[in-house]
């Protein structure tokens, strides 16, 4: 049930005492972290007022609309893992909120030529979002929904600071958008002209309309009505495929976490079709196939080694993984045994080539942007939630008179059926696009127990790569003992399927240049990257909260 719409109109969330960008300071009771000082302050807030976990993550996501509009949104999707402590040790009852977006009814497998751009309302999904939290609502949440949203709404209506990331970002989007996406350029561009500076003010106000609407109505405020209206009229104005019927069809879905075990801790992850509980296995399990704590955290033993795992599982997400009610998850793919199998053909000294790897699928001859939040309330509930638009402001495509952004996530099915490239395309049957079919995520949101309590959650975006940010995160927490900063800050490497080669934070960097160079020996090809955004809370054996916003981009935390 939806609750009357809170009749406010200015809310002011005090500055509070957050984790600097050089400092780390515990906290006792709760904390939120997100890549948005406003947002995880009106979490906070929320936490502080009474609600749980679920309301405070809910909330937070809705004021990231506003201020991190990069990924934030409400015409995107994304996964929550929800470990309430009522499931006892083993919190048994924790779920996981499936909002990914689908496919149009109109879509079909070959409805993109294999290098057409996803950056229109083509490349739409059915969006999730609102669902999805509507969704976690209605199961746990305490608070008004009314009062969730509102905070979200003020920040539009009323302005809000703009960050130095979000500056820098649409300083330089905007100059692309002039002629390709007009009405983007004209709500984010600055109304005296000019370039954004940080603590410039950004004011939304069809935005806060919309998200009017939706606080007021719930879910339907958005697949319903007026907003619903303008989302249609620009599918039909430019060629996109989603209809009316789409969006009154779209349901979000509970399915239970893939649990994962890994040196005496349990994780609980996103299953199908999110790729990231299973890649997560693999890799872990593979890496629990050898002595704990092996040598230096970057030896090129281990880098090589954690190389080849990552190598490995995204040939298995390749083969098999989908929305599983096309592509049955084969039970066998979350074994230790399969996992010490995986690990039994790497090479200790020498990188496997990767096509050597492909097996039974056929390979062709050669012719980012997301967000995470973690919350920890003080019951010891915990919410781990990432959310995307697919890339940087998704399709870049704004909804005119709705003021908000649609995602291009149509780019995440395979488009080209049977063409599985070493340039990293993957044409494999799992993934192929269909109608109302979740096209295959990589979010990778993480909540870590061990003793009956809440030890750690994270997440990242990141694409492809957010699998193998989680596993490091959690390697250097659960394998290395680090603390959250320390487990944040490390470099970072990211190896898939294809193409054949190491991203290393940091590779040309005087720290990295002989780790790069014995990289390079083992046969492994070695390019510099930055990678990642896994804002982290980590609970020590004291019970201390420890939240470590990452600063690859931004963020901040908040608690107390």
């Amino acid at each position: 049930m939806i609750c009357s719409p809170i009749l406010v109109a200015h809310l002011v969330f005090p500055l509070l005492l957050s984790q600097s960008s050089e400092t780390q300071r515990p906290y006792a009771k709760r904390a939120v972290v997100s890549v948005s000082r406003p947002a995880s302050e009106v979490g906070i807030r929320i936490l502080r007022e009474g609600g749980n976990a679920v309301d405070a993550a809910i909330a937070t996501a809705f004021a990231l609309a506003v201020t991190h509009p990069q990924a934030g949104n409400i015409a995107g999707g994304g996964f929550m893992v929800v470990a309430p402590p009522e499931g006892g040790p083993g919190f048994q009852n924790a779920k996981v909120v499936d909002f990914r977006e689908t496919a149009p009814a109109k879509a079909t497998a070959t409805m993109f030529e294999p290098k057409e751009s996803v950056r229109t309302t083509k490349g739409v999904g059915v969006p999730g979002t609102v669902a999805g939290l509507e969704l976690a609502h209605k199961r746990w949440g305490k608070l008004p929904w009314a009062r969730l949203v509102e905070p979200a709404v003020t920040l539009a209506r009323n302005g809000f600071p703009v960050e130095k990331s979000l500056a820098a970002s649409l300083n330089k989007v905007l100059p692309e958008t002039v002629k390709a996406h007009p009405e983007f350029h004209k709500v984010f561009s600055k109304p005296a002209g000019g370039e954004w500076k940080t603590n410039d003010e950004l004011k939304l106000p069809e935005l806060a309309s919309a998200l009017e609407a939706i606080r007021e109505r719930g879910a339907a405020g958005f697949y319903t009505g007026k907003v619903a209206d303008l989302l249609v009229a620009e599918m039909e104005r430019t060629g996109g495929l989603i209809s009316r019927e789409d969006l009154a069809n779209y349901r979000a879905e509970l399915r239970d976490p893939i649990r994962v075990k890994f040196r005496g801790y349990e994780i609980l992850a996103a299953p199908p079709p999110s790729s990231g509980g299973v890649c997560l296995s693999l890799i872990l399990g593979m890496l629990e196939t050898r002595p704990a704590r092996k040598g230096d955290r970057l030896d090129p033993d281990n880098i090589h080694f954690l190389a080849e795992t990552m190598r490995r599982a995204y040939r298995e997400r390749a083969r098999w993984l989908g929305d599983p009610a096309f592509a049955p998850l084969p039970p066998e793919l979350l074994t230790p045994s399969f996992a010490a199998k995986l690990a039994s053909t790497i090479q200790r000294d020498r990188a496997t080539p990767s096509g050597s790897l492909a097996g039974d699928i056929p390979l062709a001859a050669e012719g980012d942007s997301t967000t995470h939040l973690s919350v920890l309330d003080e019951s010891g509930f915990a919410v781990s939630m990432t959310t995307t638009l697919e890339e940087t402001y998704g399709s870049r495509v704004v909804v005119p008179g709705g003021g908000f952004l649609l995602n291009n996530e149509m780019g995440d099915f395979n488009r080209v059926p049977g063409r599985t490239d070493i340039s990293g395309n993957i044409g494999t049957p799992a993934n192929l696009v269909a109608p109302g079919k979740r096209m295959l995520s990589s979010q990778c949101p993480v909540v870590v127990i061990r003793d009956g309590k809440v030890r750690a959650i994270t997440g990242s975006p990141g694409g492809r790569t957010i699998p193998n940010t989680v596993a490091q995160v959690l390697w250097n927490l659960l394998e290395w003992d680090m603390g959250a900063r320390q487990a944040v800050d490390t470099p970072r490497i990211h190896h898939q399927w294809f193409p054949d080669q190491i991203r290393l934070e940091g590779a040309t960097s005087r720290q990295r240049i002989n780790l790069t160079r014995e990289l390079m020996k083992r046969g492994h090809k070695v390019v510099n990257a930055t990678q990642g955004d896994a804002h982290t809370i980590w609970v020590d054996a004291n019970g201390k909260i420890w939240a470590a916003a990452d600063r690859r981009i931004e963020g901040a935390a908040s608690g107390e």
